[in-house]
């Protein structure tokens, strides 16, 4: 009798089962759920003095993506910094302390003496703006190579480039990014395709193909070197 009682009720249950799949309630759909991949839920522990500082934010979650995100683009910062080292030493203007010079706005001609020690006749500029006009996007760059020579960058010379600058003209020099590597070029287009153009014969001129991963990181706005004496 009690094996009929259990037969009998595991024939219910399978047939209850078997019911509400068929009438699409219960059991597993296909693409319920969150599409695997989209996020993942993360949990973890705070320290009293950390837990409290987030507990006076008004959005914790996006408090949270805020400083992640800051710290992912430091981070993406710091490697285009390191990759930019190929060109040489690299740092941004805005570590530059502002410093004014003395502007005397007369011809200096290579003939008959004129005077410039009046301080009167001169007005104070601000170098650093004078220079960079958008300081917040530019970069000093100390070249290493000589493939810009004939365009009056040598070895050792100090560029200022301005990354908010991204379409040169073809007369400009840019600092451009080809397949990770960044390089000191001039950007001509040739019968529809991009070239890399050197001011050095002792270069050769580089093509930009379409599989090639190529951008311009922006362009020379000023040359800053020794005078050269012979």
């Amino acid at each position: 009798m009690n094996n009929q009682k259990n037969k009998t009720m595991s024939q219910v249950d399978i047939q209850s089962e078997n019911q509400l799949n068929k009438s699409g309630r219960g059991g597993k759909r296909p693409g319920a759920g969150r599409p695997k991949g989209t996020s993942k839920l993360y949990a973890f522990r705070a320290d009293k003095e950390v837990a409290a500082y987030l507990d006076s934010q008004e959005n914790k979650t996006d408090f949270i993506k805020q400083c992640i995100t800051q710290q992912m683009e430091a981070v993406k910062h710091r490697k285009e910094d390191e990759v930019l080292m190929q060109l040489g030493e690299v740092m941004p203007t805005s570590r530059i302390k502002p410093m004014t010079l003395p502007f005397f706005d007369v011809k200096v001609v290579a003939g008959f003496p004129i005077p410039l020690n009046n301080d009167e006749q001169a007005q104070n500029i601000e170098v650093l703006k004078m220079l960079c006009p958008h300081p917040d996007s530019s970069y000093l760059i100390r070249v290493q190579g000589r493939s810009m020579i004939e365009a009056g960058v040598n070895d050792g010379d100090i560029i200022i480039v301005d990354k908010s600058e991204r379409n040169p003209t073809e007369k400009q020099i840019a600092v451009c990014e080809l397949n990770g590597e960044y390089t000191l070029k001039r950007v001509r287009k040739k019968d529809g395709n991009v070239w890399l153009v050197p001011a050095n014969p002792e270069y050769p001129e580089i093509e930009v193909t379409d599989g090639d991963d190529f951008s311009v990181w922006g362009v020379v706005t000023y040359i800053i070197h020794k005078p050269v004496y012979k």
